[in-house]
């Protein structure tokens, strides 16, 4: 096997550190290093270690009596079934064993699974993504890690039965690990009167782990292990507690924020993911249409004034105003953030983490930050009058100001400040672009199919969402989720952003001034030319990105939040 073609365009540190990795992930990283698609490289390794490719395989019906779970989870394979193939009839004890695996077979692995199952390997490589949510999907995250039988290392050596202890902090990191490769954001350990579920919440859904039976045996053990990695008090288990972990795993240095919570039943703990090189998204991918790009653009070329971003939490907006961050930072320009938390590294910029329990608060942090003489400040959020003031003041001094506020549309962010008791004038002559945004989930390009919607519903639909009924016309290019082995069965991967961008124009100027409802602000706005978040939406459903489902999610809201805010006038 001659793999030296595979690492031709590596550096010898790129291909020691390449094999250094697990097995799962290799391809996944020469694919990264040589920017190109996955499916291509797993053909070139195919070809230069003589496998064949399987692109779709069916398990075994008892995999587990075929080849131990422990080597399933070590070597990655999965033993399946070949029924065109009656050499390698499963049900034949002298046939070989066809086993899928990610990454070519070293003579280790031959003899070990020869030793173990006492028949020969018959190997065939598979996409590493669906080889991994497949042993996923019917083995579960870790189920290894807490198994009480023998374990096997790499190097082929029987290891005495590892104790408790050591068992679960491999588990515990393999949970991590897991997490990061199927691109969650959060990890939850939530212990139940019989068992401790762990779920992660993946493109803003929660998605149940399936974990090993004797699970609930080591709940405290689990517990205790991320506290630990924590450094928080392991003894004290009736007060919430709050801490970091740095977590090292392929993608580099993961930063997770931890909080724990008494129960019931024990302590809840759930874990925050942020990836200290997760990568920006540009503008384009964050779901902007070409003209909303265009107004936001031009707007961010400002001088001064402010940019607020609204939604709720988790609707994306620390990634959009790292986005326009990103789009703005240029060597003439001095930009400062205050953030919390920094959730991506930008070159050539001076974040700023604050930190509460110190008295580094938004306001304090964006006092000092004033002296710094930026051109452009981030401030992660405008939680209270006093940093609203001083956002207000930096802009009217001739500074660029970027910021986010907890709001459901464009309009309410202005009504919001006023609430905070902003002078409406003051508001009015600085906030210059509100840009509201959901996330929508985005559908899997891999299994999405023609929706077929009934007419009647599409025209329902279009109602709901207040978007012209002529649209209807294209309701045959919506989309719906099928599920398959690279979205884990769930349809979407992903998320897209839907936006709602308003620009304070002289009418809006002259609606802020006189203390306007929000309601008026958004008719004037829409009459402007305003693209909503319900239309913005649509756009995505017909160029096959999301399904009118996901969209429709949003637009009861909506309509509730508008009839809500016409009854107070």
């Amino acid at each position: 096997m001659d793999l030296s073609n595979l690492y031709s365009d590596l550096s010898e540190s790129d291909r020691l550190e390449i094999e250094a990795l697990p097995r799962a992930e290799r391809l996944e990283q020469i694919a990264t290093l040589r920017n190109q698609p996955t499916n291509q490289l797993l053909e070139e390794l195919a070809r230069a270690c003589e496998l064949p490719i399987v692109k779709e395989f069916e398990l075994l019906d008892n995999p587990t009596e075929a080849i131990p779970l422990r080597l399933i989870h070590t070597y990655q394979c999965l033993p399946v079934s070949q029924k065109k193939n009656p050499e390698a009839d499963p049900g034949n004890p002298s046939a070989p064993l066809p086993l899928v695996t990610l990454w070519p077979p070293n003579p280790v692995m031959d003899r070990w699974i020869y030793a173990t199952c006492g028949r020969q390997p018959q190997w065939l490589l598979g996409n590493p993504e669906m080889v991994n949510n497949t042993i996923t999907q019917h083995f579960g995250v870790g189920a290894d890690s807490l198994d009480e039988s023998d374990i096997l290392t790499d190097d082929a050596e029987l290891e005495n039965e590892e104790d408790d202890d050591a068992a679960v902090i491999r588990f515990v990191n393999e949970v991590v690990q897991k997490a990061v490769n199927d691109r969650a954001t959060d990890i939850h350990f939530e212990p139940l009167r019989e068992e401790l579920q762990i779920r992660y919440r993946i493109d803003g859904e929660l998605v149940a782990v399936r974990v090993p039976d004797n699970l609930i045996k080591f709940q405290g053990a689990i517990i205790s292990r991320l506290k630990i990695m924590a450094k928080l008090n392991i003894s004290e288990k009736r007060r919430p507690q709050d801490g970091r972990i740095s977590f090292g795993s392929g993608d580099g240095e993961l930063d997770i924020r931890i909080s724990t919570c008494p129960t019931m039943y024990g302590e809840s703990v759930s874990l925050r993911l942020l990836s200290q090189r997760s990568k920006p998204l540009s503008m384009i991918e964050l779901g902007l249409a070409e003209d909303e790009e265009h107004k936001l653009t031009r707007t961010l070329a400002s001088p001064h004034g402010i940019i607020l971003v609204t939604g709720p939490t988790g609707s994306g907006k620390s990634t959009s105003l790292t986005a326009y961050i990103r789009l703005i930072n240029k060597p003439e320009r001095r930009i400062i953030t205050v953030e919390d938390p920094v959730e991506y590294e930008v070159p050539g910029v001076n974040q700023t983490q604050i930190h509460p329990e110190i008295g580094l608060t938004f306001a304090k942090a964006l006092r000092s930050v004033l002296r710094q003489d930026p051109d452009v400040i981030m401030v992660g959020e405008i939680r209270d009058r006093e940093t609203a003031d001083i956002a207000i003041r930096a802009s009217l001094t001739g500074h660029l100001v970027l910021s986010t506020l907890h709001t459901n549309d464009a309009p309410g962010a202005l009504t919001r400040l006023i609430d905070m008791d902003i002078e409406p004038f003051l508001i009015a002559s600085s906030v210059e672009m509100i840009v509201a945004q959901r996330l929508v989930r985005r559908l899997c390009p891999n299994c999405a199919q023609p929706a077929n919607h009934d007419p009647l519903y599409i025209q329902s639909c279009l109602s709901t969402m207040q978007v012209d009924s002529q649209e209807a016309r294209f309701g045959h290019l919506a989309k719906t989720a099928q599920g398959c082995e690279r979205c884990r069965k769930l349809g979407f991967r992903g998320r897209i952003g839907i936006f709602e961008i308003l620009r304070v124009t002289d009418e809006i100027h002259e609606h802020i001034v006189q203390r306007a409802s929000a309601r008026k602000i958004r008719q004037t706005a829409i009459e402007q030319g305003m693209n909503t978040l319900m239309r913005s939406g649509w756009s995505h459903i017909k160029n096959g990105q999301t399904t009118l489902e996901e969209v429709m999610r949003y637009a009861e809201i909506e309509n509730e939040e508008n009839n809500t805010s016409e009854i107070l006038g």
